[in-house]
């Protein structure tokens, strides 16, 4: 083979590893950044709490949990019974259990409540981590909850029961607020009606769309939305937890509602998996 070939051999596969490298891991391409705290300790990330929100008592959604990675607030979840947690998948993806603990009944996620460990992680059999799509996991805990006016079970809708256009809902969470002046000390939760799932799915087709796994919620022109530190917390819609907070490109913005994941997809998958 002669120099001049070799040369040209190289410089292809230079160029196509280049390419590949620009093209980056499918996830990135497929999905804006999901909405947990990779690193909760890290300052860069600012305040803990939902967009364009306000202040409430954890009593208003007693269901409400934070989920706790090494003692530190990672994602929400609500309360299923006196043994079971929902959040989302990409919250415990490859994380074990004894790392994972919940704090319920504070309006504090650093403080107040009860701390109780996670005995064992389901996830979703079709979670799929690139797409996002059937992002759920189910927590058991290690001791039985008792319940009291701060820590209650959320109700269920049944299996693929629709929710309407326009729906107003509410999303709670210590999620990231987009504004360095608001303390990141307590539960805050934001009203948000439901999205078209057409519209939706256009607004986010550049990043693959929304699957009927999936239901949005946010203004047209932004301003109120779930953010990171979110995932895996309620939306709920007249009583019902009706969407698990999932994924968005940014927060609040105009244009891009906050994706959630329709839980009335999986309701038989929860009540094989926790008896709920």
């Amino acid at each position: 083979m002669s120099f001049k070939i070799v040369v040209l051999l190289s410089l292809l596969a230079a160029v196509i590893a280049c390419a590949q490298a620009k093209a980056g891991p499918r996830s990135r391409l497929m999905r804006p950044l999901p909405r947990y705290l990779p690193r909760p300790s890290n300052p860069a990330l600012g305040g803990v709490r939902i967009v364009g929100g306000f202040e409430i008592d954890v009593s208003e959604t007693p269901y409400q949990v934070s989920l706790q990675y090494y003692n530190s607030h990672r994602c929400g979840g609500s309360v299923l019974n006196n043994k079971w947690v929902l959040t989302a998948a990409h919250c415990t993806d490859g994380i074990v259990p004894y790392a994972l603990a919940v704090r319920l009944g504070s309006s504090r996620h650093a403080s107040g409540g009860t701390v109780v460990n996670v005995a064992n992680v389901v996830q979703h059999p079709n979670y799929d981590s690139a797409t996002t799509d059937f992002d759920f996991a189910l927590l058991e805990l290690e001791g039985e909850l008792s319940f009291s006016d701060v820590v209650q079970p959320v109700a269920l809708p049944e299996q693929d029961e629709p929710v309407e256009d326009g729906t107003l809902t509410t999303v709670s969470g210590w999620g990231n607020t987009q504004s360095a002046s608001e303390s990141n000390a307590v539960l805050r939760a934001a009203n948000v009606p439901t999205v078209n799932q057409q519209e939706c799915d256009q607004a986010y087709e550049s990043f693959g769309g929304v699957t009927d796994s999936m239901l949005c919620a946010g203004y047209k022109h932004g301003g109120k939305d779930a953010c990171q530190g979110d995932s895996g917390g309620p939306l709920v819609a007249e009583g019902k937890l009706v969407g698990v907070v999932s994924w968005g490109y940014g927060c609040a913005m105009p244009g891009y509602p906050g994706v959630y994941s329709r839980v009335a997809v999986v309701r038989e998958w929860v009540r094989e998996n926790s008896g709920v």
